[in-house]
C-alpha cells in the first residue's frame, strides 16, 4: 500500500487501483500504462515536477501523450520561469521514484497544477506511487486532495 492509496483511503473518496507488470525497457512509463490497462491516453496523466525560478518546486499534471508547457507553469505560479525540476530534488521532495510519483501522498505538499483537459474527463489516471499502479478516481477529488486548480499546461 503506498501512500498515495492511503490518502484516497483516508479521505474516503471513491477511487480503484489499477496494477499492471512494468516493462522497465519502455521509455514512456505514462503511455504504457494507457496501452496496458486499454484505456485512452487523454485520461491516463503523468505527474510531472517543475522548479520555479524562485526555487519552488511544482507539481504539473498532464495527459500522457502531451508534452507540458512549462511557460504556463509559470504563468499560473506568478513566477518568471519555469524549468524540469532535478530528478533527485523530486525524488526528496515527493518520496516516489521518477516514473512513480503520484501526485497523492508526497512527502512534502508542492503546489499542483492539472491540465484543464481533465475536466472533460469523468474519471482520470494517475500515478498511485510505483511504476505499474496506477489510481483511478474523479479529477474533482484529485484537486480536492491536493489544494490544485485545473490550468490548461499542454504544449500546443
Amino acid at each position: 500500500m503506498t501512500p498515495a492509496i492511503k490518502t484516497a483511503e483516508k479521505a474516503k473518496i471513491d477511487f480503484s487501483v489499477h496494477q499492471y507488470e512494468h516493462d522497465s525497457s519502455v521509455a514512456s512509463f505514462g503511455l504504457e500504462a494507457s496501452e496496458k490497462l486499454g484505456v485512452s491516453a487523454a485520461t491516463v496523466f503523468k505527474t510531472l515536477v517543475a522548479s520555479l525560478d524562485n526555487g519552488e518546486l511544482v507539481v504539473a499534471i498532464i495527459p500522457v501523450d502531451r508534452k507540458l508547457n512549462l511557460k504556463a507553469v509559470a504563468k499560473a505560479s506568478k513566477a518568471k520561469k519555469a524549468k524540469m525540476a532535478e530528478p533527485l530534488d523530486v525524488e526528496r521532495s515527493t518520496g516516489y521514484v521518477l516514473g512513480g510519483v503520484s501526485p497523492l501522498g508526497q512527502k512534502k505538499r508542492l503546489k499542483t497544477l492539472l491540465d484543464d483537459s481533465a475536466k472533460a474527463q469523468s474519471t482520470i489516471y494517475v500515478s498511485a506511487g510505483r511504476r505499474g499502479l496506477e489510481i483511478e478516481l474523479q479529477p474533482s477529488d484529485l484537486l480536492s486532495l491536493t489544494n490544485g486548480q485545473f490550468v490548461p499546461l499542454k504544449a500546443e
